[in-house]
């Protein structure tokens, strides 16, 4: 498995080897969500082609929806998450493009936002399982690894935040998260989209492609 991960992660993920090969003994053995071989899909590309960072807690439970991404669903779900439907919307007021046809936000990923959850994998049967084996180490490793790389980071929600902490004030986002819990207190309307393509620029890196088919 972890020969998914760039070489270009190795220097932020090399103190946590041995906790990586005991985690990865621990979920072969069990169901999972996402699949085994998308577990460190956000590693797949090198640090550097992330501009962005879109930091979430742990994989939707549903069996056959989460895909490696934070937020992401597979292809062919078409019953969206609630959190996914609301940043949808406000995909939509902010950006001017149309709804998008799938939940899969894998083009996000390919044009540089690096879609993080805190906990990699989830267990199918026990769905906290795993907010406790080790992962968060990990994940605000590779975000600090983001944030030292100039990225710009998107956080929704408390949980979020204080991941995406060491990020400098001008080099972040932050509302509540996209809930339906919270959404309605600040969520939409926040434009995070446009948000991190001015800071992009501004600091003379190239904007986001935010569209999805």
């Amino acid at each position: 498995m972890l020969d998914q991960i760039d070489p270009s992660w190795l220097g932020a993920l090399q103190p946590f080897s041995a906790q990586l090969e005991r985690i990865n003994k621990r979920i072969s053995q069990e169901e999972i969500a996402p699949a085994f071989e998308n577990v460190y899909r956000v590693f797949n590309f090198p640090i550097s082609h992330y501009r962005a960072v879109i930091v979430g807690q742990d994989p939707y439970p549903t069996r056959g929806y989460a895909n490696g991404l934070a937020f992401s669903v597979n292809v062919k779900v078409s019953k969206w998450p609630a959190s996914l439907r609301n940043i949808f919307s406000e995909y939509v007021t902010d950006t001017g493009f149309e709804s998008p046809t799938t939940g899969d936000l894998s083009s996000w990923a390919n044009n540089g936002v690096a879609l993080i959850n805190s906990a990699l994998t989830l267990n199918l049967s026990d769905k906290r399982a795993h907010l406790n084996i080790g992962w968060s180490a990990i994940t605000q490793a590779a975000v600090s690894a983001l944030a030292q790389k100039n990225a710009v980071a998107i956080l929704w929600g408390s949980h979020a935040q204080k991941i995406g902490n060491e990020f400098e004030s001008e080099r972040k986002i932050q509302s509540v998260h996209p809930s339906p819990l919270s959404a309605y207190r600040g969520f939409f309307g926040s434009k995070p989209f446009s948000k991190c393509n001015e800071l992009l620029i501004q600091s003379g890196q190239l904007p986001i492609d935010w569209r999805l088919p």
